[in-house]
């Protein structure tokens, strides 16, 4: 009796390492890597973090914020603040200004409160007393004034230019009548010197008539004396306006313009010529006529009252804690 044996198991191979899942194995087999990829892909050590890196790392010097970081509005908005009550009262004068001309505009009329321009250096610290003589430091302000020229005024006039040359029995003339405008100042001496203020003269005197004393400012009236404006001295202190200058007339020979008369006429009827015969009529019209004296004496007082007044006089006592209520020029002869 032949007894049968059981084959011999069949030896499997356990799969490589790299050769992936069996369960993605394919019908071509499991996929093999790469051909020049490496087998065993470790990190490098020399890129690999310290094991406690902030044990190694340097420490930064600490630092210390004296202030908080404020957005940028605010600063704004703190700088218009400060600016508003340093200028508060130009500010209102513009904010009223403003509001009305805006409410004429749509037809409405309101009362609003009548609000006098000024500015810081202006006001009057209020409640500040002063042993000071505000006299003669009111005077040295005065003092130091120049000769400005004041009182500018514009006229009108008419001067004629005629050129004649003749050329042997050859008659050639030409003749021109032209519209211009002067310009003219008067210089007024705001300062005569040292002897002119002397107390004795009376050419000025300053009156304390209160003064500041609980929180209210004190008073002070002024009077003065000066030497009536002077009307220009030369020709180069009046001037001509050559673009309102034109011509209005013209006569001429019946040889004009031929060619011996154009040569020699045409050069005599230049703009400097013009403009020079045109500055020297100015000067006498502005020396002479009284049209044109009377309201050039006129502008220059008044230009060197509120001059005197409102950039010397009133600056000056108000540092000091008063206010100018009473102020006078009288114009006397030189």
């Amino acid at each position: 009796m032949v007894q049968r044996t059981s084959p011999a198991p069949r030896r499997v191979r356990p799969p490589r390492p790299d050769a992936g899942d069996p369960a993605d194995r394919g019908p071509a087999g499991p996929v093999s890597p790469p051909r020049y990829a490496p087998r065993d892909a470790r990190p490098d050590p020399r890129t690999l973090p310290f094991p406690d890196a902030p044990r190694y790392r340097p420490r930064q010097p600490r630092r210390w914020r004296l202030r908080p970081r404020l957005p940028r509005w605010v600063k704004w908005a703190a700088l218009l603040v400060v600016v508003s009550l340093i200028f508060r009262r130009a500010v209102v004068w513009v904010v009223l200004a403003g509001l009305s001309a805006a409410l004429h505009l749509i037809g409405v009329n309101v009362d609003l409160p009548h609000v006098k321009f000024g500015w810081p250096w202006q006001s009057i610290s209020a409640g500040t007393t002063t042993n000071v003589l505000v006299g003669p430091l009111v005077l040295q302000k005065i003092e130091g004034i120049s000769r400005p020229a004041l009182g500018t005024e514009n006229f009108n006039f008419v001067f004629t230019h005629t050129v004649s040359k003749n050329i042997g029995f050859w008659p050639c003339w030409y003749s021109g009548t032209f519209y211009a405008v002067g310009k003219a100042s008067a210089t007024v001496d705001l300062n005569p010197g040292p002897s002119w203020w002397q107390p004795s003269t009376g050419n000025y005197q300053l009156r304390v008539l209160d003064r500041p004393a609980a929180g209210a400012p004190g008073r002070v009236a002024v009077s003065m004396a000066l030497p009536l404006p002077q009307l220009p001295q030369s020709v180069h202190d009046v001037s001509v306006d050559n673009t309102l200058s034109k011509p209005i007339s013209t006569d001429h020979s019946w040889t004009y313009p031929g060619f011996g008369c154009g040569v020699l006429i045409r050069p005599q009827f230049s703009q400097s010529v013009l403009y020079a015969q045109a500055q020297t009529t100015a000067f006498y019209q502005a020396t002479h006529l009284a049209s044109v004296t009377k309201p050039l004496i006129s502008a220059a007082e008044a230009e060197a009252v509120t001059m005197i007044r409102d950039n010397f006089i009133q600056p000056t006592l108000n540092a000091l804690g008063y206010t100018l209520t009473q102020f006078s020029i009288r114009w006397v002869k030189p």
